[in-house]
């Protein structure tokens, strides 16, 4: 593993196994355990077709109490979910914005927020920086995390049922 690759791994895996990761994985289940741990809603929206600047195809909104992640609409659902972990990513680095905030972006996606509710505004648009670097390699090991919990998730009546009494057969411990 190269060294640079490896220490992007150090930073990204501790910030991963602060998360509970929802078994079954979905978005929404993840978002809502995200809005849980943070005490914030955490709201996903399409980004619209026509506000698209700057081939930006994602994006994290902060205001003081709310959460926002706008995703590119036009890709297919697994594009769309790894937006979604990416700036997700961002989220839970705590990463600062660019001065996006002030180009009335916010005010076209969302154009009822105040401009001065606006705490970060993060665009997704390339992978040079290391904000970018950490945000995406924290997207793939999240989902890496959850395909791996899916293939030991109990299957069928029988696993449904020893998943609900937290019972597994002998086999599968």
């Amino acid at each position: 593993m190269p060294k640079k690759y490896a220490q992007l791994h150090q930073r990204c895996q501790p910030v991963l196994d602060q998360l509970s990761v929802p078994n079954p994985f979905t978005i929404d289940a993840l978002c809502q355990e995200l809005s849980v741990q943070r005490r914030r809603p955490l709201h996903l929206h399409p980004l619209p077709q026509q506000d698209i600047r700057n081939d930006i195809c994602g994006m994290w909104l902060a205001t003081e109490t709310d959460d926002h992640i706008f995703f590119e609409q036009r890709t297919s659902r697994v594009h769309q979910e790894h937006i979604v972990l990416h700036e997700i990513g961002h989220m839970l680095f705590d990463h600062w914005g660019t001065d996006l905030g002030h180009s009335g972006v916010p005010q076209t996606l969302l154009p009822d927020l105040s401009p001065q509710l606006v705490q970060r505004l993060l665009g997704r648009a390339s992978y040079t920086n290391r904000q970018e670097q950490e945000a995406e390699m924290l997207a793939s090991l999240l989902r890496l995390r959850a395909s791996q919990s899916a293939t030991r998730s109990p299957h069928g009546v029988l696993g449904r049922l020893e998943a609900a009494l937290g019972t597994r057969a002998a086999d599968e411990r």
